[in-house]
C-alpha cells in the first residue's frame, strides 16, 4: 500500500475517533500505537508456533512469568505504589480473567483454530465489556450499543461458521470463551485505573495471573522439559514483546492520545494478525471469514464511535447545505445584477 494512502487513512480514523481535524499530526504516540497493533497482532501466530511445543500450560506460565519480570523491573524504576488491601480483590479478578484464564483458553484454542480466526473472534470482546460495565458500574447502554452488539455478534457467527459449516467445533467454543474472559477483564480495570497508573495495574495483574497459573504447571512440566528451542523462543518473545512491551507502549499511547483515538487503532489488530499469519504460517484466510471480521469491526466501531460518527456526518451535511444555499444565493444575486 502507498505510504501516503496509509497516512491519510490513519488521519481519517483518528478524526472520526475524536481528533480535531483531518490534519492530525502523525507523532510518536501514533507510531507507538501502531507498534502495539503489530505486537498484539503477532501474538496470535506466535501462539500457534509455541503452543504445540511448550503445551498450553507451559506457554501460559512462561509468557506470564517473563512479562511479570520485565514489567516489575520497569515499574520498580518508577517507584510504584504498593497496592492497597481493599484493591486486592480487583487485582485478583483482573489477573484471573485477563491473564490466567485468557492465556490458558487462547493457547488451548489455537492448537486447532487458525491464528487469524482467533484474532477476529477475540476482537468482539468489547461486546462482553459493555454488558459487564452495565452490571457492575451501571453504565448507560445507548441505541448504538445495542445496534453495534447485534452487528458484531452477527460477524462473530459468520467467522465461527466460515470453516466448520453449520456446526461449531469445541476449539471454536474455547476461542469464544477466551473472548468472553477478555471482555470481562477490561472493565474490571476501571476501579484500579482511578488510583494507579497503567503500568502499575499491568504489573499487579500480570503478577497475579502468573501466581494463579503456578498450580497448573506440574501438569505441563513434561512438555516444558522436552520443548525445542523454537517453542522457548516464541514463548519468551510473547512475554517480552506483545505482553510486556505492548503494555508499556499502550500506557504511553493512552497518556498522549484521546482514549477514543487510541482505542480506534486497535481495530487494526485482526487484519494485521491475518496478514502476519498468512506470511508467517501460510494460513490463507477464507473469504467469508474476512467478511465476518469486517462485520465484527464495524459493530465494535458502532458501539464506541457511533455517536461521534453521526455528529460528524450531521456536521458535514449541515456544511454541505450551507454551501449549497450560499451558492444559490450568490447565483441569484448575480442574475439580478445582469442587464435586461
Amino acid at each position: 500500500m502507498d505510504i501516503n494512502i496509509a497516512i491519510k487513512t490513519i488521519q481519517l480514523c483518528l478524526c472520526i475517533a475524536g481528533a480535531d481535524s483531518y490534519q492530525v499530526r502523525i507523532n510518536t504516540a501514533v507510531i507507538a500505537g501502531l507498534g502495539v497493533v503489530a505486537l498484539w497482532a503477532s501474538a496470535f501466530p506466535a501462539i500457534r508456533v509455541a503452543a504445540p511445543d511448550l503445551g498450553v500450560v507451559g506457554l501460559s506460565f512462561v509468557r506470564l512469568a517473563t512479562a511479570s519480570i520485565v514489567l516489575l523491573a520497569c515499574a520498580t524504576a518508577r517507584r510504584p505504589r504498593a497496592p492497597r488491601r481493599r484493591d486486592l480483590g480487583w487485582i485478583i479478578a483482573c489477573g484471573f480473567f485477563g491473564m490466567t484464564a485468557y492465556q490458558l483458553l487462547l493457547n488451548q484454542s489455537e492448537l486447532h483454530v487458525p491464528a487469524g480466526t482467533a484474532s477476529i473472534i477475540v476482537a468482539a470482546a468489547p461486546l462482553v465489556s459493555v454488558a459487564v460495565a452495565r452490571v457492575l458500574f451501571d453504565e448507560r447502554i445507548t441505541p448504538f450499543t445495542v445496534l453495534g452488539s447485534v452487528v458484531a455478534l452477527g460477524g462473530v457467527s459468520i467467522v465461527c461458521l466460515s470453516r466448520v459449516g453449520l456446526s461449531l467445533s469445541a476449539s471454536v467454543w474455547v476461542v469464544i470463551a477466551a473472548m468472553v474472559v477478555q471482555g470481562i477483564y477490561h472493565p474490571l480495570q476501571r476501579p484500579l485505573l482511578q488510583t494507579y497508573s497503567g503500568l502499575e495495574v499491568a504489573t499487579y495483574t500480570m503478577i497475579a495471573g502468573t501466581i494463579m497459573t503456578i498450580p497448573f504447571v506440574p501438569s505441563g512440566w513434561p512438555e516444558l522439559l522436552d520443548s525445542p528451542a523454537s517453542g522457548w523462543i516464541a514463548a519468551v518473545y510473547l512475554g517480552l514483546l506483545p505482553s510486556a512491551l505492548g503494555f508499556v507502549l499502550w500506557g504511553y499511547v493512552t497518556a498522549r492520545l484521546p482514549i477514543a483515538a487510541a482505542t480506534s487503532l486497535l481495530y487494526l489488530v485482526p487484519p494485521v494478525a491475518v496478514l502476519i499469519a498468512w506470511v508467517w504460517l501460510g494460513e490463507t484466510p477464507v473469504v467469508s471469514e474476512l467478511f465476518g471480521g469486517a462485520v465484527v469491526i464495524a459493530g465494535v466501531v458502532l458501539i464506541s464511535q457511533g455517536a461521534t460518527i453521526v455528529r460528524l456526518a450531521m456536521a458535514l451535511i449541515e456544511r454541505g447545505s450551507y454551501v449549497v444555499t450560499a451558492t444559490a444565493n450568490q447565483e441569484s444575486q448575480e442574475r439580478t445584477k445582469e442587464p435586461v
